[in-house]
């Protein structure tokens, strides 16, 4: 599984029933949240979220629409008697923030909370079975983007064939990795002949608050899925300029200059009541455009 639920879609005010920021990127093995806005706990309450498949937390920039539910979440999974590591990845001003919520609440977490901060674009993470980097987006204050790579072995295997030659379960691994089988009469089982090569893997890059820039479409080149926010309608781009944030057609327009598969848009505005024409502007340049709709799942 590698999926995208949606916690919060809304930027910096609820409204409309919309929620800060927030989502998680779901695996068979872990969740990674990215970003935590105002009503991120109520929220994965709400859509049957575990804290404890989260090892890992990305925030993008300390606006507080993007971070201020950290503390609750972080407070409650300790109030849960959570044992296992967390990994918290953002800008270094955040270990302050965190720590002095910590100490004035003399409160010590029942796990190991482990900061990375965030410096230099590049590898940050490296799991066994995701890798994920930082790149800089453009914002009123330090801002970063994340790409997520699914790790994959080079090669499937075709499992009726695999047992047609009676290679026991124990060698599959090896046959991912492009071996052939050797029998113990000494045949020799080429590596093609019971296997084939494995789909890419699967890629998904959040672009955080933005200012239109094209020096993000290298960064996002030819992702599966890309979210790009999108704070306003077309015809407020020079307000969106204004505030570094990005429009519809904006947000389109990397999309399609980076050749992705599909474009995800959020992060709008509490002065819309209905996000439709966010989606009808956005696919006037980009047709395969979805909207972040808070409880729905997207599979990559």
């Amino acid at each position: 599984m590698f999926a995208i639920t949606i916690l919060g879609n809304n930027s910096a005010l609820p409204a409309f029933g919309r929620n800060p920021t927030a989502q998680v990127l779901q695996t068979n093995d872990n969740s990674f949240l990215i970003d935590c806005g105002e009503g991120t706990q109520i929220q994965m309450s709400k859509y049957k979220i575990k804290h404890s498949k989260i090892s890992h937390i990305f925030i993008s920039h300390l606006h507080g629409d993007h971070y201020f539910g950290l503390i609750g979440l972080i407070t409650s999974m300790s109030l849960l008697n959570r044992e296992q590591d967390l990994h918290l990845f953002g800008p270094s001003q955040l270990k302050d923030i965190i720590d002095i919520q910590l100490k004035v609440a003399n409160t010590i977490l029942s796990f190991d909370l482990h900061f990375h901060p965030l410096s230099d674009e590049g590898e940050i993470c490296n799991t066994k079975k995701m890798t994920v980097s930082s790149f800089k987006v453009q914002h009123q204050i330090d801002c970063w983007g994340f790409l997520f790579k699914e790790k994959k072995n080079p090669r499937s295997i075709d499992i009726e064939k695999a047992k047609a030659f009676e290679i026991p379960a124990s060698f599959y691994d090896n046959l991912q990795k492009g071996e052939s089988y050797l029998t113990k009469k000494g045949t020799l089982i080429h590596n093609d002949s019971v296997t084939f090569a494995a789909p890419p893997p699967k890629t998904y890059a959040y672009c955080a608050d933005t200012l239109f820039h094209t020096s993000l479409v290298e960064k996002v080149k030819g992702v599966h899925l890309l979210y790009h926010e999108s704070t306003y309608l077309k015809d407020l781009e020079d307000r969106a300029t204004a505030r570094y944030h990005s429009t519809t057609t904006q947000a389109a327009t990397i999309a399609k200059m980076a050749e992705v598969k599909q474009l995800m848009i959020g992060h709008f505005s509490s002065k819309y009541e209905s996000i439709e024409p966010f989606l009808n502007e956005a696919k006037d340049v980009f047709e395969n455009t979805i909207l972040a709709v808070e409880g729905s799942c997207y599979k990559i």
